[in-house]
This record gives C-alpha cells, sequence and structure tokens, in this order.
C-alpha cells in the first residue's frame, strides 16, 4: 500500500493539471464544490485540482463516481474530470496523506478527457 502510495504522489505530482480547476464552498452544509481530476487505483482515490489534490473515502458514492469514468479510461492510471460536491474532512494527525480528505455527496459532472493533453507520465521502458 505504502508503494502505490507513492506511485500515486509521483504521478500527481510529474502530471501539471491544466484545467481550470477550483474549489469553493458552496452552501450552509458546508459542502464543497470541486472541479479536478480523478484516479482510483489499487484501492487509493484522489482528486487533483489546479491547487490540491484530496485523497477521496472509499464508499458508495466514490464506487459510483468510479462507473461513470470508466468509459473514458484508455489505462486503469487514467485521470478522468469530474466535478462533485463533498465534504472535506481534514486527515487524521499522524497519518500519510494529503492534508484533506473528500467524502463524495453529489457528482455533478464527469467530462472527456482533453485528447491534446499529453502529461501522462509512463514508469519502466518497453523493450
Amino acid at each position: 500500500m505504502k508503494k502505490l502510495f507513492i506511485l500515486l504522489l509521483t504521478i500527481t505530482t510529474l502530471s501539471s493539471c491544466k484545467n481550470d480547476a477550483k474549489t469553493e464552498t458552496v452552501d450552509n452544509n458546508d459542502l464543497t464544490l470541486i472541479q479536478g481530476d480523478f484516479v482510483y487505483y489499487a484501492d487509493a482515490a484522489v482528486i487533483q485540482t489546479r491547487q490540491d489534490v484530496y485523497g477521496v473515502i472509499i464508499d458508495e458514492k466514490m464506487l459510483e463516481l468510479d462507473k461513470q469514468v470508466k468509459p473514458f479510461k484508455v489505462e486503469i492510471t487514467d485521470m478522468i474530470p469530474v466535478e462533485i460536491k463533498g465534504k472535506l474532512i481534514p486527515k487524521p494527525e499522524g497519518e500519510e496523506g494529503w492534508p484533506f480528505r473528500v467524502e463524495i455527496v453529489e457528482i455533478i459532472k464527469v467530462s472527456k478527457p482533453d485528447p491534446n493533453k499529453n502529461d501522462v507520465v509512463k514508469l519502466g521502458g518497453e523493450e
């Protein structure tokens, strides 16, 4: 799991998100609108915006989002543009990961990735 975390961190760090991503509070229920790129791979889920990276709580809503993004994926590690409303939850003290997790409350939109966007990082080489 630690190697997976490092792999996801490396992928998100090396890829530059060129979307107009934003995070803003949208109502009194402490829900936050998040637009960014989503990936779920090997029991780890992440949404990366232009400014932040959020761990996503794996629950039924996250699995529903994963089903919606699958038709747009070419590789299992592809990040797909999404827009969601969720609750930001601070990471427990002493635990690895990003400062906040998001619990998805509502899936607003899933978009097809820009085919001209070439920010994929491939590890290893083909012989």
